[in-house]
């Protein structure tokens, strides 16, 4: 049996460390070449969807106590098929964001250490990176918490000095909200990008089965995480736009607003938090992708030994490897780069099905146990319906196309399975 390690606060900065990726640091100018100082507004209108997407997660996330989040909701909503396909793209997903991050780890490292730049090398840091973090994961749920929390609070510390500093140095003439606001277009490319900076929540909960208290401790951190998120990104982006009259062509928005005003040592802290950053979220990413295959191994849609746990650590030790392996072939052979098309699909795929997965539990009502009951939640799960078809009416015929592949390919595998355990019981 897993070990419920996983305390409310450990989770909250599990939730943040998920969320506040890399793509902060190149965020500021992406949306304000969009939208300008309407960035801001931008900013409001996609935390109050997250937030719609996050209670609806909070309500059928606090029904569930076992190891396995949105596959789980959806296989005890929907059944065996639909819950495979959802677990399939989670595992994709996080194979592609670690193989994805760990590349650009490595490339902020060879900032420090161009030597980094050969490709041995390079290919040398992958794999060093790779075992420290299943080493870590190996030795427990605990140990990879304690290093989740130092990361988060490591990765948070220079942004936070960042917005502080920032502050004194705001000139309010670069915050002009009358001018004239961007076309519609636009601005809803801008609030679309944000949406996906908000993403990582959904896959943490992967990790309920070592969560202390499920139900009670998800939802306050669910929606406490994500405000935090929200405010921080707001502040961030204020004192981006407010210290760096270059915004919109820097490709390093917030490491030049630090030059501007702390000066080579404040570009140099900022670059030094992306590094731990991007370190932070794969810890994240590990200790949730090793999970994926361990779930479904439970539910008898993956080979029984992935499910095996260590008679010491209480950890999936087999899932833990071969996710490990799996992720770590995809980094240095580049094969990441067709799972990454798909991962945003994926993603609001996950959100509709979980808002999905409310209505229907709410009808057949089989929680067990108490739960988090949302107040008007029929309600916030329509808008969460909506605001995923909306989100998913936005993404480009070949991304769809490229999900559906993926998802006959994991029918194939799951089809592939079955017939093999089939043949073994004759």
């Amino acid at each position: 049996m897993l070990k419920r390690e996983i305390t409310r606060w450990d989770l909250v900065l599990l939730l943040i460390n998920s969320t506040i990726g890399a793509g902060i640091f190149g965020l500021p100018s992406k949306i304000y070449t969009l939208s300008g100082v309407y960035s801001l507004p931008a900013l409001f209108i996609c935390a109050i969807i997250v937030f719609v997407l996050v209670l609806n997660f909070a309500e059928v996330a606090s029904r569930f106590s076992k190891t396995g989040g949105p596959y789980l909701y959806t296989l005890a909503a929907f059944g065996k098929v639909p819950a495979f396909i959802i677990g399939w793209l989670i595992l994709i997903t996080r194979v592609s964001t670690y193989a994805a991050l760990i590349n650009l780890l490595v490339t902020y490292l060879s900032f420090f250490s161009p030597d980094l730049q050969e490709e041995y090398k390079r290919i040398g840091m992958m794999i060093g990176i790779t075992l420290v973090l299943t080493w870590v994961n190996y030795l427990g749920v605990r140990n990879s918490t304690i290093l989740n929390n130092t990361l988060a609070i490591a990765k948070i510390v220079p942004l936070l000095i960042f917005v502080i500093a920032g502050v004194f140095f705001i000139n309010f003439d670069l915050i002009d909200l009358q001018q004239p606001p961007p076309a519609l277009s636009d601005f809803s490319s801008s609030v679309l990008v944000l949406i996906f900076a908000f993403t990582g929540f959904e896959a943490v909960l992967v990790n309920t089965g070592e969560v202390q208290q499920p139900g009670k401790n998800i939802p306050f951190a669910l929606i406490s995480s994500i405000f935090f998120v929200a405010v921080f990104y707001t502040l961030i982006q204020f004192v981006s736009i407010g210290t760096l009259p270059g915004l919109a062509s820097s490709d390093k928005p917030i490491t030049d607003a630090a030059r501007l005003f702390m000066g080579p040592v404040g570009a140099t802290l900022i670059t030094f938090g992306a590094i731990v950053s991007i370190s932070g979220t794969l810890n994240a990413v590990m200790l949730i992708g090793s999970r994926v295959p361990f779930a479904l191994s439970e539910e008898n849609q993956l080979p029984r030994f992935l499910s095996k746990l260590h008679n010491c650590y209480s950890t999936p030790v087999y899932s833990l490897l071969i996710f490990a392996a799996i992720s770590l072939f995809a980094s240095i052979s580049g094969s990441f780069i067709y799972a990454v098309s798909i991962s945003v699909i994926s993603k609001i795929l996950i959100f509709m099905v979980v808002c999905m997965a409310m209505i229907r539990l709410r009808k057949k009502d089989t929680a067990k146990v108490a739960y988090f009951k949302l107040p008007y939640g029929y309600f916030f799960a329509i808008a969460g319906i909506l605001a995923s078809v909306w989100l998913l009416s936005s993404s480009r015929s070949t991304e769809l196309l490229d999900v559906f592949i993926t998802m006959a390919i994991g029918m194939l595998l799951l089809g592939a399975f079955k017939l093999a355990q089939r043949k073994i019981k004759i």
